[in-house]
């Protein structure tokens, strides 16, 4: 088995900061990309940054200088940084990690149960 837990979600008032974490654990032989999506109330999931196991980085522009992925490689975990918090970035937010599993060598995706980020006064 597989498990990606989130963390660090919660209420927060517009321009502030939040941290999420997502730790992947597990029968996991190698992780590739790591990343998170969120998924606003009616709207479809989106994607939001991603990190590659190099420590390349990717932003939707919708968060580009406000949000900050980063990872730990050892302790098979990612992290986002949320700064500037606006309305409009409240959401389920997803971890997503791309990997092999030793359980049948198959390279895929692996998803979190989200993690609520309300930003309102």
């Amino acid at each position: 088995q597989v498990q990606l837990v989130e963390s660090g979600g919660g209420l927060v008032q517009p321009g502030g900061s939040l941290r999420l974490s997502c730790a992947a654990s597990g029968n996991i032989f190698s992780i590739y990309g790591m990343g998170w999506y969120r998924q606003a109330p009616g709207k479809q999931r989106e994607w939001v940054t991603t990190i590659s196991s190099g420590g390349s980085t990717n932003y939707a522009d919708s968060v580009k200088g406000r949000f900050t992925i980063s990872r730990d490689n050892v302790k098979n975990t990612v992290y986002l940084q949320m700064n500037s918090l606006k309305p409009e970035d409240t959401a389920v937010y997803y971890c997503n990690a791309d990997l092999i599993s030793p359980i049948d060598w198959a390279r895929r995706d692996y998803w979190g149960q989200g993690t609520q980020v309300t930003v309102s006064s």
